[in-house]
């Protein structure tokens, strides 16, 4: 019988330990890695802004999308859909900084379309009718390709 090697915590959940590159791709094990984000940390909505910059700045918008993803788990049910469009355009930068065109572009527009609501009410400062905007392109831009560097392609959260 051939057995798979399958990573659990404590209380026996799945979960995936090997290394991780920047964009949140699988590197084999005993490769160095970027640290990962922890999982489930409860933060205020401007120390999840600043570490999501701080994240998208240094061309890592995976590890962005799990910071607005444990806001979106945390938070009130009124902002779910705002940090959960905050999360869908930073996983949708990630896959077209890995080359996937079709996902890229559709994450993108699917994040686009859930941050619409909050458009003219710049929660938290955030400069949402700036961030749909670049989603939209950059969308565009993906779905012709090639592949678009992270970093450069970082939007700014706050206006």
């Amino acid at each position: 019988m051939n057995e798979t090697r399958r990573d659990r915590d404590t209380e026996g959940r799945a979960r995936n330990a090997r290394p991780r590159d920047g964009l949140g791709r699988p590197l084999p094990y005993g490769a160095p890695g970027v640290d990962r984000q922890p999982e489930g940390v409860v933060r205020t909505p401007a120390e999840t802004l600043r570490e999501a910059q701080r994240l998208l700045d240094a061309g890592m918008p995976f590890h962005a999308h799990e910071v607005f993803e444990d806001a979106w788990k945390s938070g009130p049910s009124s902002e779910r859909e705002l940090w959960r469009g905050l999360a869908q355009v930073a996983v949708g930068l990630t896959h077209g900084a890995r080359g996937n065109t079709a996902g890229g572009a559709r994450l993108l527009r699917r994040g686009a379309g859930a941050l619409t609501p909050y458009g003219e009410s710049r929660p938290y400062g955030i400069e949402v009718g700036g961030l749909i905007a670049w989603a939209r392109e950059l969308a565009g831009r993906v779905e012709t390709g090639p592949t678009v560097d992270a970093a450069a392609e970082a939007p700014r959260l706050l206006g």
